[in-house]
Order: C-alpha cells, then sequence, then structure tokens
C-alpha cells in the first residue's frame, strides 16, 4: 500500500489541492522559504525506454528548463521544498530514477549509471526541454556528470552536489550501512528514529512529513523503503578529474560544510578542474545539502540558476 499520493494514469494530476501538498507549504513556512502563492505542481507518469516513470513537474511551461535528479535511496520528493521555490522562474521536472520512488522496477536488474544516464536523455527528448540546466546530487550527480560527458550539447549547465571524482571510503560506507540497515520495520517510529540519529540536520517534524515518499506497507503489514532492494550493487562509473576538464558547460559543485562523504580538498579539484567551475560550501549541513539546509542551498544555487536563464 502506498502512503503517498500520486497520478494514477498517465494524465497529469493536479497536487496542489492535495494535503501533501499542504504539508509541504507548512514545511516552507517552518524554514522560512519563499514562493510563488500561484503554484503549478503535477504528478505525472511517462513510458521511456520501455519502463514507466514517475515524475513531478513544477512552474510555467513557457520557463527554462530544470531537470533534478535525486540520490540513491531517495526519491524526487526530496527536490519538493527546491522545486517549490524555483517554480516561479523555471520550469521544473523532478524524476523518479529507475527502481526508486514511484517509478517501475527495472526487470533486468540494471540500476548502472549508465542505464540511468540512459533514462535521463530519454525523458529529457520525451520532455521535449531545450537544453536543461540539470541538477544531481549524489547517485544523481554522478548521472549529471556522466550525461553531460556523453552528450554535452544536449545540457546547459550542471549543478552537482556533494558529488565527485574523489569520494571518501569512510563516507561511502556510513551511507551504505545506514541504506543495509533500514530496510523493513513493524513500526514507522523506528525508522524516524534512526533517520534523526543519521541526519541530524533535519527536525523530526520534517523529516515526518517526508516519511510517506520513502516506505510503503507490504501486505503482511511491515513497512518497506520505496526502492528495489534486489538490485545487485554496481560501483560507479570510473571518473577521474582529467575526465570533467572536458566539460565546456559552466558548472556548479556544491557541498555540504559537514559532508562525510566529499572532502573539502576534494571539492576544491574537482572545482578547479573544470572549464567553467565554481565551487559553493553550504554551511550547517552533510551530504543531503538541499534538504538538510534548504534555505542555505538555495542562496547558493540560485543566483548560479537565474544568472543562465
Amino acid at each position: 500500500m502506498y502512503l503517498n499520493e500520486f497520478a494514477a494514469t498517465l494524465a497529469p494530476q493536479d497536487m496542489t489541492g492535495s494535503e501533501e501538498f499542504a504539508s509541504l507549504l507548512s514545511s516552507a513556512s517552518d524554514l522560512g522559504l519563499p514562493h510563488s502563492p500561484e503554484v503549478r505542481y503535477a504528478s505525472r507518469h511517462t513510458v521511456v525506454r520501455g519502463m514507466r516513470f514517475h515524475f513531478s513537474e513544477w512552474g510555467g511551461v513557457d520557463r527554462p528548463p530544470v531537470l533534478l535528479l535525486h540520490g540513491g535511496n531517495q526519491s524526487s520528493h526530496s527536490w519538493d521544498l527546491v522545486s517549490l521555490h524555483l517554480a516561479d522562474r523555471f520550469h521544473v521536472y523532478a524524476l523518479d530514477q529507475r527502481g526508486h520512488g514511484d517509478s517501475e522496477w527495472n526487470r533486468e536488474l540494471d540500476y548502472s549509471i549508465d542505464a540511468m544516464v540512459g533514462d535521463a536523455i530519454a525523458f529529457i527528448a520525451d520532455q521535449k526541454m531545450e537544453r536543461p540546466i540539470v541538477v544531481g546530487h549524489s547517485m544523481g550527480g554522478r548521472v549529471t556528470l556522466t550525461l553531460a560527458l556523453q552528450q554535452p550539447d544536449l545540457v546547459k549547465a550542471l549543478v552537482v552536489v556533494d558529488i565527485g571524482p574523489e569520494i571518501t571510503v569512510e563516507g561511502a560506507k556510513a551511507i551504505h550501512n545506514f541504506v543495509s540497515h533500514n530496510v523493513e520495520f513493524d513500526d514507522l517510529e523506528q525508522f524516524l528514529d534512526n533517520v534523526e540519529k543519521y541526519d541530524r540536520f533535519r527536525t523530526r517534524a520534517h523529516i515526518a512529513r517526508t516519511v510517506k515518499y520513502n516506505m510503503l506497507r507490504r501486505a503482511d503489514g511491515k513497512y518497506v523503503s520505496k526502492v528495489d532492494h534486489r538490485r545487485v550493487p554496481t560501483p560507479f562509473a570510473e571518473l577521474t578529474l582529467d575526465d570533467v576538464k572536458n566539460l565546456p558547460c559552466p558548472v556548479l559543485v556544491v557541498r555540504g560544510a559537514e559532508s562525510n562523504i566529499f572532502a573539502p580538498d576534494a571539492a576544491v579539484r574537482f572545482a578547479d578542474a573544470l572549464p567553467h567551475g565554481q565551487l559553493a560550501t553550504v554551511p550547517n549541513c552533510g551530504h543531503n545539502v538541499h534538504s538538510g539546509n534548504t534555505k542555505g542551498f538555495l542562496d547558493a544555487v540560485g543566483p548560479f540558476l537565474v544568472a543562465l536563464a
């Protein structure tokens, strides 16, 4: 049983009258995040490459396109507060990547970066986006970088959030341990306890408002994380500082000041290797920058996006 609401067919479903949207507005108010009072927000599905993908669509169709790609074991809803804020200036697409959120699970269990890059390229074509700005966090950041390296003319600019060619082994292990030990629960409160300990930058109330996007209820009554855990772990595709020297577009590298996976010196080396790179460090957050300090993230990213629009 799903705990969240989303479109039941390929027809878009307006979400602005839903309880979920009201909950999102409460979080935005708590965090002091400005947004337009008239927001277009729809739950949608499309079929590309033989798979059904769910995505959230925000803002007017005549505005510059922005594609948001979430991190591993997350979903498009990790971007909801960001999308709400950006919707008055951009046409925002937040995609549930294969095996995540409300998108279809892959029959062949192919969850490689290359497969996700293929999905993103097909989705951009399916939605007729003209050179979108692509924003990717963690796993989504790897997808973003690989996409731009494979098809540099397809994108206008990139925002790469708390990931780069060099990551710490300790941080990667910490993420893996959290994910592998938080698969199923008898009680959602137990999951909330674990997330609160792991992500100390978000309030429990904020975490509770978003838990419906991360869990579903199985037929036996247990709550399970809403991601395909059948997938065989695959290492990220090899990516080096020499590779990113070939990126022709503007790139903003965003690091959480207390990230345990993306070290300060690695972030500097990454930004310096880019032909048109900038580095922004967001205080009071760890790896999950845009949820740990959403206002700080928007303060860092907003001027970069507006300058490109």
